[in-house]
This record gives structure tokens, C-alpha cells and sequence, in this order.
């Protein structure tokens, strides 16, 4: 039987992971979007106190493997002001620190946009949701894991064949007891990147991803996340994974990784 979340809550700040966040690298470590969600929800919690509710963005500096294990969360407030506030944040597995933050809430205040805006309206997904053809990935089934914890679609393209675009929805809570925001919705997925688009064969080389930013416009609306992305690599072992984010009704921003690119023993 599969877990009822990826995370219980042990205490304000301290969470027990499920099987559901394991990743495809190891089957001891996490896939890094459940954390960094976990961690954004703690930010989130931060932000309300100041009376601002949208993340324009969240960057995650990936230190370490995040161990299948308890974590605890800290965030701090560098600096608060009246339309918008700094955090940082850290992620602990026992005295280990595995990842640090940074992030940038914002308060959402309703504005009405000239009617000929260049560029607008903003560009859609490839195709919706219910467009998109029910699809694995290539990793699914070997143990319980992240494929477990999303559903996917393919609006473009195909797993691990280059430039992809994959509806994402969770099958299960962040957290149990508790749905999960729209933002935390993004940060499940959003590491998903360089998985999704990548152009080198998982079974001789990884390329994992040391950092993750997203930035936001707006916050989005529904179950339904998408990844537009692609992969780039350089020729000393570094590389970049660039993905546009929509919700069903268009663009709501973009995430980028820094990635490491090594040939298996």
C-alpha cells in the first residue's frame, strides 16, 4: 500500500518524508521537488504574518542528497517592508544542513491591464490537460517513489528525449491532513526539468541539478502544473535546464537548474 502523503508532520518544523519522495538518483534520497515544496510552505507561513501571499520567487541552493528521513525546517525573515519581504530558509537532516534558501514574497494587489499589451495575452501549454495523452515516467515502477506522488501528461514531446512539455498533478498531499497551495504545487514539480527534458541516456550518465529558481508572475490557479522544458550542455561537465510553467489557463512563469553532467563508472 502507498503512503497516505510525502510528509507527516512531527511538529511545527520537524517532518517525517515518505517513500513517496524517492527519487531515481538513489533509492535512500529524495527527489529534491518534494523538500523544496515542503520547505516553500514554511515560507509561505512566514510571508502571511506580513500580510503578503504571493511567492514571485523561490531559489533553492541544493547542498547535499536529502536523505528518506526526518527534516527540519527553519526560516528566517531577512527583511520585511510593506509590498514585499526577503526569507531565507534552511533544510536539516539531523545536524546535517542539506539545502539552503532564499525567497521573495510579494503582496498581491489587483491591477488592470491596458487591453493592447504587447505580448499579451500571455502564450498557453501546448495542449490542456485533457489534451494530453496519460504518460510514466521512465523510472516508474521500480520502487515506490516520486511517480507515485504525480500524475503525468505529455502536451509535447517525450520523457528523456529532448524538449518536453508534461502536465503535472499530485496523486497525494504534500502533507498529510493538509492541501497543498498552488505554490507548493509548482515546487513539487518544477525540479522536474532536467528529468523530463533530458538528451543524455540515464543508464550511462546523470546530469543532477545543484540549484533550483523558479520565478512566478502570478499565483496559479488549479491542480494542473506544466513543464515546458530543455536541456543544455556545455562541454566541461556543466549544463542548464530552462522550463516555462503554466496552469490551465496560460504562463505563470519560469525555473531553471544549474547541472552537474557525469559519465557513470
Amino acid at each position: 500500500m502507498l503512503p497516505d502523503a510525502a510528509y507527516t508532520a512531527l511538529d511545527a518544523r520537524v517532518f517525517r518524508a515518505s517513500t513517496l519522495t524517492r527519487g531515481p538518483w538513489d533509492p535512500a534520497h529524495q527527489h529534491a521537488g518534494p523538500p523544496i515544496a515542503l520547505v516553500c510552505r514554511a515560507i509561505e507561513q512566514a510571508a502571511r504574518e506580513h500580510g503578503l501571499t504571493h511567492i514571485a520567487r523561490l531559489t533553492a541552493n541544493l547542498l547535499r542528497p536529502v536523505p528518506i528521513g526526518e527534516l527540519i525546517v527553519e526560516v528566517s525573515t531577512e527583511y520585511a517592508g510593506r509590498n514585499a519581504a526577503h526569507f531565507s530558509a534552511q533544510l536539516l537532516a539531523g545536524d546535517k544542513d542539506i539545502a539552503r534558501f532564499t525567497a521573495l514574497a510579494q503582496r498581491e494587489t489587483p491591477i488592470e491591464l491596458p487591453g493592447n499589451l504587447i505580448g499579451h495575452p500571455l502564450p498557453k501549454a501546448p495542449l490542456s490537460p485533457d489534451e494530453s495523452p496519460a504518460a510514466n515516467f521512465p523510472f516508474a515502477g521500480r520502487a515506490v517513489g516520486y511517480a507515485d506522488l504525480v500524475e503525468t501528461r505529455i502536451a509535447r514531446g517525450s520523457f528523456w528525449n529532448g524538449p518536453c512539455a508534461v502536465w503535472f498533478r499530485l496523486r497525494h498531499p504534500l502533507l498529510a491532513g493538509e492541501p497543498p497551495s498552488p505554490f507548493q504545487r509548482v515546487a513539487v514539480v518544477a525540479d522536474s526539468g532536467n528529468g523530463v527534458s533530458a538528451v543524455l541516456d540515464y543508464e550511462r550518465y546523470t546530469f543532477v541539478n545543484f540549484d533550483l529558481t523558479i520565478n512566478l508572475l502570478r499565483r496559479p490557479v488549479g491542480e494542473w502544473i506544466c513543464l515546458d522544458a530543455r536541456t543544455a550542455l556545455g562541454s566541461t561537465g556543466g549544463g542548464l535546464a530552462e522550463s516555462a510553467l503554466y496552469d490551465a489557463d496560460g504562463l505563470i512563469g519560469r525555473a531553471t537548474q544549474s547541472l552537474a553532467v557525469r559519465a557513470r563508472a
